[in-house]
């Protein structure tokens, strides 16, 4: 079956054929293969300006439809819409050429400027005839939100989200949320000490119902798209029971794996500990191979 197009130009008031000589190029379009209606109006995008296209779509028994006018980001979907209500798929049938932007706002000898229109329709009355149709899909959303990092930026911006009502992961590469912040003395413009900011906001955090925190982790997978991303978080070992530690340090005591407490004086938090190798007596792998 050979296509039937329609083909339209606006002269979006003067802006367009105040440079482009409309009436010309309708007429050169209606030269071109394929094109069995071929108008040029004050403004399309106007409703009899849409009724026009729905009225010749139904006594032309057109196919395609191609309007050149003004920036899609303006009117493709007002076009569309008329497409569709005449009962076309408004994805293969429509295509859309920018004469305003491209040709009449940027071009001015009129001549040059009515024949780069006559190759932009030329091209898009190609173009149109090798669209697919389109179906628009719903999918569920997940409301659900990931916050990478843990600074004063990221608690303020879960403990936002989750009073809206919305679950929020927190990932903080680092043992303890906080960030940079708390290593400051003083913050501007308030002078108050950075402690006094931000241990506050730490304990709402661990706190909010809504927040489950995810410290000692990094980002290592992200999948998906708007609505329905699937992350894949890595959580460090922290070589103990972090249910019921509270940080008080008495268990590096009596451990017998060696650690550095405070391996330089470059250390971020009181609480940066580094795992050495394991000494032969805690290995229990090798102990049960020598035995």
């Amino acid at each position: 079956m050979s296509e039937r197009i329609g083909f339209y130009i606006c002269h979006c008031g003067i802006n367009i054929a105040y440079r482009v000589r409309v009436q010309e190029v309708a007429e050169y379009a209606a030269t071109l293969r394929n094109v069995v209606v071929s108008r040029d109006y004050l403004f399309m995008c106007s409703d009899p300006g849409q009724e026009l296209i729905e009225n010749d779509i139904h006594e032309y028994n057109l196919t395609r439809v191609v309007v050149a006018s003004c920036s899609p980001r303006m009117h493709e979907k007002t076009f569309r819409g008329a497409c569709q209500r005449a009962g076309l798929n408004p994805y293969r049938a429509f295509h859309m050429v920018c004469v305003r932007e491209h040709v009449s706002w940027v071009t001015e000898d009129e001549t040059e400027a009515t024949e780069k229109a006559k190759n932009l329709v030329r091209a898009g009355l190609t173009r149109v005839s090798y669209q697919h149709d389109l179906i628009p899909k719903t999918f569920p959303v997940c409301t659900n939100t990931l916050i990478v990092g843990g600074g004063i930026a990221g608690m303020q911006a879960a403990l936002d989200v989750a009073k809206a009502g919305f679950k929020v992961y927190l990932v903080e590469k680092q043992p303890t949320i906080g960030g940079h912040m708390l290593q400051y003395d003083k913050t501007f413009p308030t002078l108050d000490c950075s402690a006094c900011i931000g241990t506050p906001k730490m304990v709402s955090v661990g706190q909010e119902p809504n927040i489950e925190l995810f410290t000692y982790s990094e980002i290592m997978d992200v999948n998906g798209f708007v609505g329905n991303f699937k992350i894949n978080i890595r959580k460090k070992p922290r070589y103990i029971d972090s249910h019921t530690c509270t940080g008080c340090g008495e268990c590096t005591t009596v451990c017998k794996v060696r650690y550095k407490l405070f391996p330089d004086h470059l250390a971020k938090t009181p609480y940066s500990y580094e795992i050495d190798e394991m000494p032969p007596e805690c290995d229990f792998r090798r102990k049960k191979e020598t035995a």
